[in-house]
């Protein structure tokens, strides 16, 4: 019985997907529910998981952009192996090779030296399929595949690939070995160096994954379509450090998560969004439509691109609740099992450039919402608390709005919203 193997629907705006890699090889033996392959949108990342055990058959090479509902593949559940049947040997026969008894038949003669057997070349390693072409140019040119990083799809050894290791081991090989002298000559006729002699060398292409290119063209719409602007603040962490600290490890206990900082701002923005309802909101042609729900993005970064799982009802949910959502779309995205629907509705972003060092920074809107906040790296500055000078962990945020439906005075007062709740958190901590 054969499974068919076919690319699921994520999404009604999804019509494609690109086939990143198969985990398996054709012919392997798959369990039920083991990742297959992993398949790559305009919008997520999904690997394909088994549907029962048996024998996968690939269908689709590895890089190939098919249609969703199409069949890469399919996995044979029964398989019968048939023995042939053994023939009964007398007690004496069956101690004797097969290969004796096939010499007593037809005695070989007896040759005084054995004649050489030409020896074929080892097969590549199962990891490097080489095309015809790679293979033939490999053999001609007496050249080490394992030597050569490949860039093709599952990293496998293209043409362009051989012909670039080629020219860089040329030089190598050409030039002879000089004595180390103590003062060597310096040449005086030596040419000029040319930058364009290596502009090809210097440089490769690589077509743009297609989450890459949705994320490029939502970034271009964000600063076409419009009016954004972007005000900044700066926050005490003190007072939020101090409380982090001091129930930590009762906050771990009770609920099973850590205490983090994402948890404060988003109960903060939740605050802020309340006060200043049109940072809430979307612009749709002529008409603003306002939200009286709070679906937060929370931004996190992965090898393929930046993506932005919806908190749906933040309001509602208590700071252990919101820290394990994070761990659980943080899992879902190392795991590439986030589902489209996990993108979807959100009103208002968050991003955290701190985690990778960044000191302050511009975001760009998520369209087609109306604000996104920026957090940064926590650092420990100067400041004057009542007229002295103090050294206190500080943060810069941004503010990015879109000042068609929210003017500067309704995206400063949000920022200062924000930093009165995280400077005094007793405030949205009431269950701790």
């Amino acid at each position: 019985m054969e499974i068919e193997i076919k690319i699921p629907n994520v999404g009604e705006s999804v019509q494609e997907a690109v086939l990143v890699q198969w985990y398996k090889r054709d012919g392997d033996t798959v369990q039920k529910d083991e990742p297959l392959f992993v398949i790559e949108t305009d919008k997520v990342t999904l690997e394909i998981v088994a549907e029962a055990n048996g024998i996968l058959k690939v269908l689709v090479a590895e890089g190939e952009t098919v249609a969703i509902g199409t069949v890469v593949g399919s996995i044979t559940t029964e398989i019968v192996h048939e023995r042939p049947a053994e023939p009964i040997l007398e007690k004496e026969e069956a101690v004797i090779p097969a290969e004796e008894s096939v010499e007593k038949e037809a005695p070989a003669p007896v040759l005084t030296q054995p004649e050489p057997v030409p020896t074929e070349p080892e097969p590549f390693p199962l990891h490097q399929i080489l095309s015809p072409s790679v293979r033939r140019l490999v053999a001609e040119k007496s050249i080490d595949v394992s030597a050569i990083t490949g860039t093709g799809p599952g990293s496998r050894v293209t043409k362009g690939d051989v012909l670039l290791y080629m020219e860089q081991v040329k030089p190598v090989d050409s030039q002879p070995i000089q004595p180390v002298s103590k003062a060597p000559d310096i040449p005086q006729d030596e040419t000029p160096y040319d930058p364009s002699r290596h502009i090809k060398e210097d440089i490769s292409r690589t077509p743009m994954s297609p989450i890459r290119q949705r994320i490029a063209s939502r970034l271009l719409q964000a600063k076409q379509n419009t009016a954004m602007l972007t005000t900044f603040n700066e926050i005490d962490m003190s007072r939020t450090m101090a409380i982090r600290a001091q129930f930590k490890d009762v906050f771990k206990k009770q609920y099973g998560v850590s205490l983090g900082f994402m948890s404060f701002f988003i109960k903060a923005s939740v605050e802020a969004l309340k006060a200043f309802p049109e940072i809430n909101a979307f612009v749709e042609g002529k008409e603003v439509i306002y939200h009286h729900y709070y679906h937060v993005g929370v931004a996190i970064g992965t090898g393929r691109g930046l993506v932005v799982p919806v908190i749906r009802h933040a309001d509602q949910l208590s700071f252990a609740q919101l820290e394990q959502f994070i761990i659980d779309y943080v899992e879902k995205v190392k795991n590439n099992r986030l589902e489209l629907i996990d993108l979807e509705g959100g009103t208002f972003t968050i991003t955290n450039g701190g985690v990778f060092g960044s000191l302050l920074s511009t975001p760009i809107l998520n369209m087609p919402q109306s604000g996104i906040l920026g957090m940064h790296k926590i650092e420990k500055r100067p400041v004057v608390i009542d007229n002295e000078v103090q050294i206190r962990p500080m943060m810069y945020v941004a503010l990015s709005y879109d000042h068609r439906i929210v003017d500067g005075r309704e995206a400063v007062t949000f920022l200062v919203k924000i930093k009165e709740c995280i400077e005094n958190p007793e405030r949205i901590m009431m269950e701790i």
